[in-house]
């Protein structure tokens, strides 16, 4: 029995090795397939989708801020309230605004008035031209007149003057000629300078009225430049008084009410935000390995943290952000020491949602999403 042990011990341990040859060819059998299979599913399925849960809900946020200044008198709505665009959020004191508008509107009458005087005066000016024109032609009937009269008295003069010699005329009458003659010409002159002066009235005259008449002319009472500048003056203060009521600017919930009543706001600051619940959008923030394939109007998939993958949003991708968000950090990386490590950077993706399913499932900005893009829709 003792000659049997070892050939026994050395039928098994011939057994032993058999077994373990095949269980590593299974087992280097078992490798291939397995990566066979992983190189199938990569190639073929997992190369058809990028995704990443580096994704969160964003908007196009609406800061309400007055335009006018004044104390806040009524507040209507609060935080997390949903309103409608165009409704009332809150209302101003309007004293001074109302003040304004009765101060413009006199003004706008006062402007009229003064535009129906200067035509007035315009006429008036005109009027008075032709007057002027008139007054010349008096004066030179005037000078015709001295003229007739200055030859007449010479005639006498020189007929006088003849006969004196002869005694005919004595030297008493020859001297009453002379005098007549020379009253006849400084009447003579007199006319002269009248009619000179007549005519330069009427320019005057003139140059008057065409300055008046260059102020209105071309122009009504609707296009004259002073009551356009009122009118656009009446139109602000009502603008102003209108802008004593604030309204929402768009649909959405209210949030960061930071205003109260009685509190004076100035035109400007900020009194709250509107977030547009149904027109959210998510900023997805995909490896920059990932993006090879990336391109606008791709479909995608999300889902959010805050209903679980029970519900499915859709969307597309709409753009690519300018840079990763290292790039727009307060502080950039500077890697030209050469003492550095390589990191993966994320670029930001913007897919936008389908406003029927944010509708039936709404979201609120900063709410984490999962983001899934289909890279075989290249419509």
């Amino acid at each position: 029995m003792s000659d049997e042990t070892p050939n026994d011990a050395g039928s098994s341990t011939v057994v032993d090795k058999s077994k373990r040859k095949n269980l590593l060819l299974g087992l280097g059998g078992a490798v291939v397939v397995i990566g066979g299979l992983w190189f199938l599913y990569a190639e073929f399925i997992g190369s058809r989708t990028v995704s990443t849960d580096n994704a969160y809900v964003a908007g196009e946020n609406a800061q309400v801020t007055p335009l006018t200044s004044g104390r806040v008198v009524e507040v209507l709505v609060t935080d997390t309230q949903p309103v409608r665009k165009g409704q009332l959020l809150f209302r101003i004191e309007d004293s001074d605004q109302k003040i304004a508008v009765q101060q413009a509107e006199a003004n706008l009458a006062m402007m009229q008035r003064r535009y129906g005087q200067s035509i007035a005066n315009n006429a008036a000016l005109g009027a008075a031209a032709g007057a002027s024109d008139a007054q010349i032609n008096t004066a030179r009937a005037g000078l015709a007149s001295a003229q007739a009269t200055l030859t007449k008295t010479q005639e006498d003069y020189k007929r006088r003057a003849a006969l004196s010699g002869t005694g005919a005329v004595s030297n008493e009458e020859l001297t009453t000629a002379r005098q007549a003659l020379d009253s006849a010409k400084a009447s003579y002159q007199q006319a002269q300078a009248a009619v000179a002066q007549a005519q330069e009235n009427a320019r005057s005259a003139r140059r008057q009225e065409e300055a008046a008449v260059a102020l209105t002319k071309g122009t009504t009472l609707q296009t004259a430049p002073e009551i356009l500048q009122a009118q656009a003056q009446l139109e602000q203060a009502k603008l102003d008084l209108e802008r004593t009521i604030v309204r929402a600017p768009i649909d959405g919930v209210v949030s960061r009410r930071s205003i109260q009543v009685g509190q004076r706001i100035q035109s400007g600051q900020a009194a709250m935000t509107v977030v547009p619940v149904g027109e959210l959008y998510v900023d997805a923030n995909f490896k920059e390995d990932q993006l090879g394939k990336v391109r606008s109007g791709q479909k995608a998939t999300l889902t959010s943290d805050f209903y679980g993958g029970k519900v499915e949003y859709h969307g597309k991708v709409v753009g690519f952000s300018g840079g990763t968000g290292a790039a727009f950090s307060l502080i950039p990386a500077q890697n030209a020491t050469g003492n550095w490590i390589k990191v993966v950077q994320r670029l930001p993706v913007r897919i936008q949602l389908d406003p029927k399913e944010l509708k039936e499932h709404p979201l609120r900005i900063g709410l984490s999403m999962e983001a899934e893009i289909d890279l075989t829709d290249n419509d």
